[in-house]
């Protein structure tokens, strides 16, 4: 099975700039995660878009690498799953464009 969590979108500070540590900003996270569907066994991805929106707020994270990276090995330490695919964006840090990391 795949759940796709699209879009899930709120303010956080993250980001190296002396304004980006001041002032919350939009971040758009992105994720594909892939599990074997047995017995009834199902992921609840309430929980993994919970999981993820809290750990960016609390964490505060310099880098959108460092904040991929441990939010990856959390989802993957916490849930039984066999694939990830996570994007982070920050769409409002350049004027004509939105920046994304992937991994």
């Amino acid at each position: 099975m795949k759940i796709k969590i699209e879009d899930l979108t709120f303010k956080c500070i993250i980001g190296i700039l002396p304004f980006e540590r001041k002032k919350e900003q939009s971040v758009i996270i992105n994720c594909k995660i892939k599990y074997n569907f047995k017995n009834e066994k199902f992921i609840d991805y309430s929980k993994i878009a919970y999981d993820i929106e809290k750990i960016m707020k609390k964490r505060k994270f310099e880098l959108i690498e460092d904040a991929i990276i441990y939010i990856k090995r959390h989802i993957y330490d916490n849930y039984n799953i066999t694939k990830l695919k996570l994007s982070i964006c920050k769409p409002h840090i350049i004027s004509n464009c939105k920046v994304s990391v992937v991994k």
